[in-house]
């Protein structure tokens, strides 16, 4: 009776196996569906539930609807001045949107639909790239540096308040070093770390919301001024991922791309000389183990699913950014559109 008991529950977890393994057959293909068009350059998507929020150039923010494919797009003017959204976040409660350039612009949503100013900044050099929440209470912005040092903001009340940390505060500086405003992705949390990649290859990480911080290097090549890392992404407290390259000479992929077992303290290129070239977003697949990663740019579309060793390009259409909604279905954001990306195993 006894092995009769074990035989069955052998065959339960190899049938449970075969399952697993069919269900996690790499992609081989890529269907996208156009469901949002404008003439703006849209950097910056979150999914938000059922809704995928959007900022862009020309002022221009809103919401589409994921179900039934209603979009909301609204124009936020400050004074005769029409800001360039590149980064947006939210928690339980609110939208934000924050603008590049000089004035620096945040906005969360206020009363009756209106987007309230919380955080404006002016001055030679402001420039932000990249926002995330750790959580309702507590999140952050990055930017260029200004005064010595790369530009960190930080609330502590839900998005009301933001105030910047001084350069006393952080890693000793870089002459130049800043982000890249590409896609809203060189800014990662995880409970309470962040890591923030910067354009001279380097990666700043805080253990502790942002209170102390580090820095560590990569070899990404960052030599030139359009070189570095433009996104990083981690599947969970270890394992991170950072890509980039120049994206003045879109077809190098040599040092563009690197990965981390350790949290960030030591980084190894990936593919070294071996495609994909340069791109602007990689993510991680949901659901696979840290096995399956998804970049992109306007070079097109890569997928990997051992980790970064080996890439297969399964797109040649241009985007700027991407946010998983679950682990076969993504949106992406470009020039001119919002795509649904729905990947399969043909």
């Amino acid at each position: 009776m006894l092995m009769r008991y074990f035989v069955i529950i052998v065959l339960f977890i190899v049938c449970n196996a075969c399952i697993e393994s069919k269900i996690s057959k790499p992609f081989t293909s890529v269907k996208i569906d156009t469901v949002y068009e404008d003439s703006l350059s849209i950097r910056a998507i979150e999914i938000m539930g059922n809704s995928l929020a959007f900022a862009a150039n020309k002022g221009t923010f809103g919401t589409l609807d994921l179900t039934t494919g209603t979009v909301r797009a609204n124009i936020e003017k400050y004074h005769t001045y029409i800001p360039e959204f590149r980064a947006v976040a939210f928690n339980a409660t609110d939208f934000f949107m924050l603008s590049v350039a000089n004035p620096a612009l945040l906005y969360k949503t206020g009363e009756d639909g209106k987007m309230d100013l919380v955080y404006k900044e002016e001055g030679e050099g402001v420039f932000y790239d990249a926002m995330t929440f750790w959580n309702n209470r507590e999140g952050i912005a990055i930017g260029d540096s200004v005064n010595g040092c790369l530009s960190i903001i930080i609330t502590r009340d839900g998005g009301h308040h933001w105030m910047k940390i001084p350069c006393s505060e952080l890693p000793a500086r870089i002459k130049g070093e800043g982000a890249f405003a590409a896609s809203n992705t060189n800014i990662k949390t995880i409970g309470d770390k962040t890591w923030i990649a910067t354009t001279s290859g380097r990666i700043l990480f805080s253990p502790d919301k942002g209170k102390t911080w580090k820095s560590f290097r990569t070899p990404i090549i960052n030599e030139g001024d359009a070189e570095g890392i433009y996104s990083i992404d981690f599947w969970d407290e270890n394992l991170g991922i950072a890509i980039g390259g120049d994206y003045t000479k879109p077809e190098a992929n040599k040092a563009n791309k690197a990965i981390t077992k350790d949290g960030g303290k030591t980084w190894e290129l990936l593919a070294d000389g071996q495609p994909p070239e340069y791109k602007s977003c990689i993510r991680f697949v949901p659901g696979s183990k840290g096995q399956e990663i998804v970049a992109l740019g306007f070079t097109g579309i890569s997928y990997s699913s051992d980790m970064g060793t080996t890439w297969k390009r399964l797109s040649n259409e241009a985007f700027y950014t991407l946010r998983f909604k679950n682990d076969s279905i993504a949106y992406a954001a470009g020039n001119n559109r919002i795509a649904k990306l729905s990947f399969s195993s043909d």
